[in-house]
C-alpha cells in the first residue's frame, strides 16, 4: 500500500482548514432528546469522508443490522456504552473502544442503558449522510414504497 496521488500540487501550502469550537450547537435535535453534530460532511471534505458526533439519550435505542454496499463506517465511542454489533456478537463498548465495518459488513448500535452516550461515525468515502440523519425517524410513517426508496438512496439495507 502506498500513499494517494498529490491533489494539492501548488508549492507553499494554503489556509484552507476548517475549525469546529467544542460548544457549537448541534445541527440536529433527535426525537428521543440526544443530537448530532455535522464535524465534517462529504460537501466539505470534497467526498473524502464524513464524520460526525452522536450524542444518544438514555434509552435512545438504534438502527436495526443492516450494511451498506458503497461506504464503510467506523465507531470511536467517546463515553456512554453503545451496544454494538460486529455482524456476530453485541458488545458493551466503552470510552476507547473501536468498530470499522467495510463495506458489505453487518452491523447495528444501541443505547440500551439509563445514562446517556455519544460517539464518532466515520463514513468513507465520503457520502451525504445529513438528510439520512434528518429524515430517518420519520420514516416509519411513510408508505413502503418511499420508505425503501430513502433506504436505497442512502445506501442502507435492512437484513430483517
Amino acid at each position: 500500500m502506498s500513499y494517494p496521488e498529490p491533489v494539492y500540487t501548488d508549492g507553499a501550502g494554503e489556509i484552507s482548514a476548517t475549525y469546529r469550537p467544542a460548544d457549537t450547537v448541534p445541527n440536529l435535535l433527535t426525537r428521543s432528546g440526544g443530537n448530532t453534530h455535522y464535524l465534517a460532511t462529504a460537501e466539505s471534505t470534497h467526498g473524502e469522508f464524513g464524520l460526525y458526533r452522536i450524542n444518544m439519550a438514555p434509552r435512545a435505542g438504534g438502527p436495526a443490522e443492516h450494511f451498506h454496499r458503497s461506504i464503510s463506517e467506523s465507531f470511536f465511542i467517546l463515553g456512554g456504552t453503545v451496544r454494538i454489533y460486529d455482524g456476530e456478537r453485541w458488545v458493551d463498548a466503552t470510552e476507547g473502544d473501536f468498530l470499522y465495518v467495510p463495506p458489505g459488513g453487518l452491523h447495528a448500535f444501541r443505547n440500551d442503558s439509563d445514562e446517556p452516550a455519544s460517539m464518532l461515525l466515520l463514513f468513507t468515502p465520503g457520502a451525504p449522510r445529513e438528510e439520512y440523519f434528518e429524515k430517518v425517524g420519520q420514516v416509519s410513517d411513510w408508505p413502503e414504497k418511499e420508505r425503501a426508496e430513502f433506504f436505497f438512496k442512502h445506501d442502507t439495507y435492512w437484513t430483517r
